[in-house]
């Protein structure tokens, strides 16, 4: 399954809160470099004691500034390491300009799955997401630009199924999760298969992550199986059909994007048995399960810009 998803005032914000931008906390973690890029995006390089190396971060806050709460906005199956995100495939920038909060969005982690791998990979190295997002990348934001201790956690596709798992391994971190055509059911046999088969497709070890199939880890970070861990979590979780729609914006006369619908209908599948589980146990969400819809960025963006109207946003922002 390939779940294919102004200078001045920048400057002085470390300043601010009283701790340069190169200065480390108890734990390790420290800021490396905080650069502008516009008025209301910078790119933040933060050092990860957990993975021994510096991840970029791209940031969005509105002009004004000020102590905002934190959405952390997660890419697709490569982690924007390849230029396939969030800032060059939507237009969520122009979104987010004139909202309350800071869009933290790490470039890195491609076929991670945001969590804590067992073992390190011989070709991805040390992987420890849910660490660096949990604990250190909230640190270095507390460091830089403040924090109102808010903070809602979302994600597309590959992961989509890790921003619920995240806000459920830590819910004192999260107050909201989204998953936007992602797979929050992965100790299903099918999802479990597709997952590692996407990481093997990378040449990677899938076994490096959470054990071999059937591991008591992959039950562990799975959603659906631990869906009372979100109780009290302001949940928002979508997933189309897979067939190709409006919202889609596929030019007249293109050819269809047959990848896209055959993985939208596989995720479709997969955030049905997280809906099963929510209606069991009555843990209440913001569900958009949607009949058009073809795994591309016009959806995901369309799927994110109503998480934060009905669920991220009322949940985080005072």
């Amino acid at each position: 399954m390939v779940m294919i998803a102004g200078f001045v005032a920048i400057v002085s914000l470390p300043l601010a809160v009283g701790m340069p931008a190169t200065a480390q906390d108890a734990n390790g973690v420290r800021v490396v470099d905080n650069r502008a890029v516009t008025d209301t995006h910078s790119i933040l390089d933060v050092y990860s004691p957990s993975m021994n190396k510096v991840i970029s971060n791209d940031i969005l806050r509105p002009a004004a500034g000020g102590i905002l709460p934190t959405l952390y906005l997660l890419n697709g199956a490569l982690g924007n390491e390849d230029g396939v995100g969030w800032l060059n495939n939507s237009s969520i920038a122009e979104f987010f300009a004139d909202k309350n909060v800071t869009v933290a969005m790490p470039i890195g982690g491609r076929f991670s799955f945001y969590t804590d791998w067992q073992r390190p990979d011989p070709v991805l190295g040390e992987y420890k997401w849910q660490t660096y997002l949990t604990e250190e990348l909230p640190r270095a934001i507390e460091q830089t630009f403040g924090s109102t201790g808010r903070a809602g956690v979302a994600g597309l596709s590959m992961s989509g199924g890790p921003a619920l798992d995240l806000a459920a391994q830590s819910p004192e971190r999260f107050d909201a999760a989204a998953s936007l055509s992602g797979c929050p059911a992965p100790s299903n046999p099918l999802a479990t298969i597709g997952i590692s088969a996407m990481i093997a497709g990378g040449l990677n070890n899938p076994f490096n992550m959470w054990g071999p199939p059937g591991s008591p880890a992959w039950r562990d970070h799975d959603p659906a199986v631990n869906v009372e861990k979100l109780r009290g979590t302001a949940v928002y979780v979508s997933a189309s059909a897979g067939r190709p729609g409006p919202v889609d914006r596929i030019p007249v006369g293109a050819v269809p994007p047959f990848g896209g619908i055959a993985v939208e209908a596989l995720v479709n599948y997969c955030t049905s048995l997280f809906v099963d589980a929510l209606h069991r146990s009555g843990v209440p969400a913001t569900i958009s399960m949607r009949g058009t819809g073809a795994h591309t960025w016009p959806l995901f963006e369309d799927q994110l810009r109503e998480a934060w109207t009905t669920t991220l946003g009322p949940a985080i922002v005072a």
